[in-house]
């Protein structure tokens, strides 16, 4: 599979996440690669779980949506949308402030699946703090249909 011929800019891709969870999170990207996606969260009241930590499902969540939107950019986006199958997640290391930095490298990307290793580690101490794993089904978007006389 051969990427488009343009990735979008960073500000394109954070443009792309207004309105969404991501954005509520405080998420934002932060470089984009022909393989690869890179993006950031604070840890703050917004991310915290009752004792003060990272919640892993705000984990989970940079997670899918760097491996998400990573998997887009390999496609045709015109005809082609990706959607999550499966994310895994393991959970390494608390966090109680800062931001955690989510790397999304791809392992594979095929015609019709795509699988994204996620990487998230505190950006103070470069601690890892969460490894996940998402499969991306790629489907075919319907065909335009022509406009009635």
């Amino acid at each position: 599979m051969s990427l488009p011929a343009s990735l979008p800019s960073v500000a394109d891709l954070n443009a792309w996440c207004r309105n969404t969870m991501g954005e509520h999170l405080g998420m934002e990207i932060v470089e984009v690669g022909e393989r690869y996606l890179v993006g950031r969260m604070p840890v703050d009241k917004r991310t915290h779980q009752p004792m003060g930590l990272l919640h892993g499902g705000a984990s989970v969540a940079l997670a899918e949506t760097l491996g998400s939107i990573a998997a887009v950019l390999q496609v045709d986006r015109s005809k082609q949308a990706c959607v999550g199958l499966e994310i895994n997640a393991n959970h390494l290391k608390g966090v109680r402030s800062g931001y955690v930095v989510g790397r999304a490298e791809a392992l594979h990307i095929g015609r019709s699946t795509q699988v994204w290793e996620i990487k998230i580690r505190h950006e103070e101490t470069d601690a890892l703090v969460c490894v996940s794993r998402i499969t991306m089904a790629v489907i075919d978007l319907p065909a335009a249909k022509p406009a009635q006389a």
